[in-house]
Order: C-alpha cells, then structure tokens, then sequence
C-alpha cells in the first residue's frame, strides 16, 4: 500500500475505536475523522448532560444527527427550542446562534460535523485556540429559519420502487442523505478529488472494499481516496447516512437519476 495514497477510515465509535478526546462519564467524544474539509466527532451524553452554551460559527456549518436518545438544540436569536430525537438531522450554517443540551433522563448519542473543519478536532484536542467559535452577534445572527431540521423519516423524499432517500440537509458546506439499498446493491470502487465521503451504517451490514461493517461503523474517504460498498444479507432494506463535505451536487445528481423500471 502506498503510504501517500489517502485511505479510507473504518471505525466503530461505539467500541471505544476513534481518537477519545474526553472519556468523562456521561460526557464521552471520539473524533472519527479530521481533515480541513470535515471533522467528525461521535459524543455520548449521559441524562442531563450539559452541552454547548449559545455560540456561532462564521465561517463553517455546524451539524448533527442524533443516534440515540433526544438533544434539546436552541436555535436562532430567540433560542427556540427543537426537541431531537434519533434520527434527527440539524444543520446551522453560519452565524446563526445556537447551542445544545441533554435535558432527558436517559442517555443519548449523537455524530457531529463541521464542514469545513474550521480548527474543531483541534480545539477538542486542546490545540486550537483560533477555533472558529464566538458569541452570539449583538444583531442576533441569522434567523432560526436558516438551520435545517430534519426529523427521523424527514427529509426530501426520493423514491427508489420499494425504498426511498431522504436528502435530510443540502447546503454549500456538505450535504447529507440517508439511503436505503436493497441486498447485493454495489457502488464499484471509485475516488473524489474535490470533497470528503462518509458514511455511517445505521442497520444492515455493508462490505466497505474488504471490510465488513454492521451497525454503528462509521467510514470515511478524503479526496481521492478510493472506496466502493456492497450490501451484504438478505434484509429488506439496508441504511446508511451519507455526507458529502462540501456539497459538489451529489443531490442533484440523486435527484435527477432515473430508476430503471
């Protein structure tokens, strides 16, 4: 294998796999991924855990998509409360306000992107103090309406005969879909030069190249590195989230493709 070709990772955060840059109990993070155009992190809250005070971004969107359990974001100059369970995308664009908790009495788990990195894996491994991170504007920021909230089975619909997509978010700094395929569907091994590929197996199992990945793998291609999937068993419907970083017009191209009949 030649050291200078960028390789996928494969990772499963839930089996303690990922760089653990907080192991504290009720409040644990792994970073799964780390590159200028997308830091991924997968968080573990326990009931009640405090998250992020109001804040903004002003040069990266900031996204989540809850895998367990209920995040309570405030979002927008009047931090309207958006109650999110799993299955939930939300995505904040820059400069609008917004901050999170776990205000439920059981435990949730959650993945989050910030599309470009803007110093994040960094500021979590205690490195970047430029972080691009700032209080909530005077004026307020941008209006809540701005942030996409995209609830479990949300989304744009888009029919694939007995199984469909959801496009759950699509802004100039990534976009977001989560796919169901049925058994044996294959995507051939095939690179990207100019945005990062991941995805996250919510059911099913997927072969990633020669890797095998059940739920909870999470698996991420940067620029050109190459990556392909198969989906393995015989369930109906397999699933996976999907987020390109930046947006290059993957959901268009989803959006205008024709099944075969």
């Amino acid at each position: 294998m030649d050291a200078h070709v960028p390789q996928p990772v494969l990772l499963d955060p839930a089996a303690g796999e990922g760089e653990i840059v907080n192991d504290r109990r009720g409040h644990e993070v792994a970073i799964l991924f780390s590159h200028e155009l997308l830091d991924v992190t997968w968080t573990q809250f326990g009931p009640h855990e405090p998250g992020a005070e109001p804040h903004v971004h002003r040069e990266h969107t900031d996204s989540f998509y809850v895998l367990e359990g209920e995040i309570t974001f405030r979002i927008g100059p009047d931090l309207e409360p958006v109650r999110a369970q799993a299955g939930t995308f939300v995505a904040v664009p820059p400069n609008v306000i917004h901050a999170f908790d776990n205000e439920a009495a059981e435990g949730a788990r959650f993945l989050n992107f910030h599309a470009p990195s803007g110093g994040f894996a960094d500021y979590m491994r205690g490195k970047a103090p430029g972080f691009d991170s700032f209080d909530p504007p005077e004026d307020g920021g941008e209006p809540a309406e701005a942030a996409i909230i995209s609830p479990r089975d949300g989304g744009e619909r888009l029919a694939r005969g007995n199984l469909a997509h959801y496009i759950k978010a699509q802004l100039p700094h990534l976009a977001a879909i989560e796919e169901s395929f049925a058994p044996g569907w294959e995507v051939e091994p095939h690179s990207h030069d100019d945005h990062v590929d991941s995805f996250f197996v919510l059911d099913g199992e997927v072969e990633f190249l020669d890797a095998t990945a059940g739920p909870g793998t999470f698996v991420a291609a940067p620029p050109n590195a190459v990556h392909g999937f198969k989906i393995l068993g015989d369930r109906p419907s397999t699933s996976l989230l999907n987020v390109h970083a930046p947006d290059t017009g993957f959901a268009d191209r989803m959006r205008a493709f024709k099944p075969p009949a």
